[in-house]
């Protein structure tokens, strides 16, 4: 699935160009095309890369559940309860990673 991630200014300037693209409707609108062509590529290009940030933050975040889930069954009776609440800390990063990733 693919998307945009638009900043703010890219937003008004995109909304005055289509404005500016509709009141120009008969005459030559090849140059505001381009222009939001561009804007269009730039935000899809951010959008790709924020996604594939947070493919690698939910692995990452895995990984640490994982490790925690070893730690818990290698750990002394003493250290579970270290062990048992940095296993919970992963698993809410993993949820946090998830729920951003939507």
């Amino acid at each position: 699935m693919a998307g945009h991630s638009y900043t703010p200014s890219e937003k008004a300037k995109r909304a005055r160009l289509v404005i500016k693209g509709v009141k120009n409707a008969y005459g030559d609108t090849s140059k505001v095309e381009r222009e939001i062509d561009t804007i269009d590529r730039r935000a899809a290009d951010r959008w790709e890369r924020e996604q594939q940030a947070l493919e690698r933050q939910i692995d990452d975040a895995r990984n640490q559940v994982a490790m925690a889930k070893a730690r818990l069954k290698a750990a002394t009776s003493g250290d579970r309860g270290t062990a048992r609440q940095q296993l919970k800390d992963a698993e809410r990063a993993l949820t946090r990673a998830e729920r951003a990733a939507r």
